[in-house]
């Protein structure tokens, strides 16, 4: 029984001990991390986007989000919403920031 006891003991203490060494912190100090972020375009521009009937624009290189396209590339805009453009790009549908032309998503 005392063993019991002493083991229940020891174990109490480890583990109060444990919580303890929990309140260290470390700060590492080293550049972000830059990932792709998820733009959430409204239903409504998506929709129309995959409605309109508009000719493919031929471009060299991948289509990606983040990626600029040039002015050879004819952005048309979006009816009722001026903070999206949209093009065909290589047989893709695109939507882009009509203000500085970088793709923010690509439509599948």
């Amino acid at each position: 029984m005392k063993t019991k006891l002493i083991l229940a003991t020891a174990a109490l203490l480890t583990l109060s001990a444990t919580a303890y060494a929990q309140d260290t912190v470390i700060i590492q100090q080293t550049d972000p991390v830059t990932t792709e972020s998820t733009v959430v375009v409204p239903g409504e521009v998506r929709t129309y986007v995959l409605e309109q009937q508009v000719p493919s624009a031929s471009y060299e290189g991948d289509v990606l989000i983040g990626r600029v396209m040039p002015d050879t590339v004819e952005i048309h805009s979006v009816d009722g919403h001026s903070d999206y453009g949209y093009t065909v790009v290589n047989e893709q549908r695109v939507i882009v920031d009509p203000q500085t032309r970088t793709v923010i998503q690509v439509l599948e």
